[in-house]
């Protein structure tokens, strides 16, 4: 593993470079930057709202005074996180132009095809389907970070255009599912699912373990989202077994800033989705979000926004003395 992730730096440096300008593209175009970047400005996935104030204690040689600040929650958009067919085809214009470049140079022939086994096939457990999978840094992060430094939005530590996790790079485990097999998640039934169980129409989507870009699912939207929700669930931790460049954010009471859990399957107080591609819409929800609208779709290109919960307020002293907004999101 850490000799795949020496090629993180350079990857990183072919998607900044790629921004400026290339020119070649994969087939599969579907949606452009400045089309991502506009997806940020929905009011209803940012659930802006101010829940308190913060109290710093504020130390000079002269004697020490108490400031206060506004205390606010919102959601991020940090990732923009793609599922789709064939190996270098991201459906995100400009991404797809990188990746064509950097798999061509670092891991020519290691990365594999894509396409599915599909029996398309309701009644039929067998059906496999694969997709590659990329999550990069959210470009509306810049504005984000701008924001911040006026006391009024909160910040995050992901990176505009920053590769947290290709497919390509991450070939062993993506295609092999090797070690994750063999984990106890993957083992039990009904454990770290997707779906929901109580709901006849939705039912249980697939199990997160393992996770690698093989579903076995008929409907391609349940593919695409399943696979969306693994690569969530590895970029937002730390220590997992696979080539990534983890999104763990810091924090805590006394640097006024108060990050969400690791993502978890269902749970809006960790993330949230936004569909960019196909069909856009403006609202975020959770998986099962209703996109799959019932019924068998043909194999496909997907590509979704993870928006993160965050509250925090400005720092205006050396020690917090007290807040309000409750301990948490």
């Amino acid at each position: 593993m850490k000799q795949a992730l020496r090629f993180m730096p350079y990857v990183f440096a072919v998607l900044v470079v790629g921004i400026a300008g290339l020119l070649s593209a994969p087939k599969a175009r579907a949606i452009s930057t400045a089309e991502i970047a506009a997806s940020a400005t929905s009011t209803e996935c940012l659930d802006y709202q101010v829940i308190g104030i913060c109290a710093w204690l504020y130390c000079t040689p002269f004697g020490c005074t108490v400031r206060t600040s506004i205390r606010v929650k919102h959601y991020i958009p940090e990732l923009v996180v793609s599922a789709y067919e064939n190996t270098g085809e991201n459906p995100w214009t400009e991404a797809a132009d990188m990746m064509a470049l950097s798999t061509t140079n670092v891991i020519d022939g290691i990365a594999g095809g894509g396409g599915s086994s599909n029996e398309a096939m309701s009644n039929q457990h067998i059906n496999t389907r694969f997709k590659n999978a990329d999550a990069i840094g959210h470009p509306s992060e810049v504005f984000y970070k701008f924001l911040s430094s006026f006391g009024f939005s909160c910040d995050s530590e992901a990176v505009p255009f920053r590769p947290y996790l290709l497919s390509t790079f991450d070939s062993l485990a993506w295609r092999s599912g090797i070690p994750e097999s063999a984990y106890p998640e993957a083992l039990t039934p009904g454990v770290r699912e997707l779906g929901d169980s109580l709901d006849v129409h939705e039912g249980m989507w697939s199990p997160i373990y393992p996770r690698s870009g093989f579903v076995s699912q008929t409907h391609d939207y349940k593919v695409a989202a399943t696979v969306a929700q693994r690569v969530a669930d590895i970029v937002t931790r730390t220590g997992q077994p696979h080539v990534y460049w983890p999104l763990s954010p810091s924090g805590g009471a006394n640097s006024g800033r108060w990050p969400p859990d690791p993502v978890m399957e269902g749970d809006p107080e960790t993330h949230k989705w936004q569909r960019l591609e196909p069909d856009p819409v403006d609202s975020c929800a959770v998986f099962p979000d209703g996109g799959e609208k019932n019924e068998l779709q043909a194999p496909g290109d997907y590509v979704w926004a993870l928006w993160r919960p965050y509250s925090c307020c400005k720092k205006r002293g050396q020690e917090l003395l007290w807040f309000t907004g409750g301990n948490d999101l």
